[in-house]
């Protein structure tokens, strides 16, 4: 049984993780890098994997923003795909 606190508390720690994601999405398309770690990947010397992970990257963003989104408008999505509440 989840609390409605949980649930705010939850969504607002998902909701504070999309600037930085958003941030790093935005400084791999315009400055052609993307932090992992430590090291910085260049768009010019990994060419696709760049891409791949710029991707991924975005996928993340989304997801968040759907997480996000649910915990703190109740939106129902955990229950409509069947997932415990």
């Amino acid at each position: 049984m989840t609390f409605q606190g949980e649930n705010l508390f939850v969504g607002l720690i998902a909701l504070a993780l999309l600037p930085i994601i958003g941030w790093r999405i935005w400084r791999g398309l315009r400055e052609g890098e993307l932090p992992i770690y430590r090291t910085r990947l260049q768009r010019e010397e990994s060419g696709s994997k760049f891409a791949v992970l710029l991707v991924l990257h975005a996928l993340a963003f989304l997801l968040v923003a759907l997480v996000a989104a649910d915990l703190l408008l109740g939106l129902g999505l955990r229950a409509s795909l069947g997932l415990p509440a």
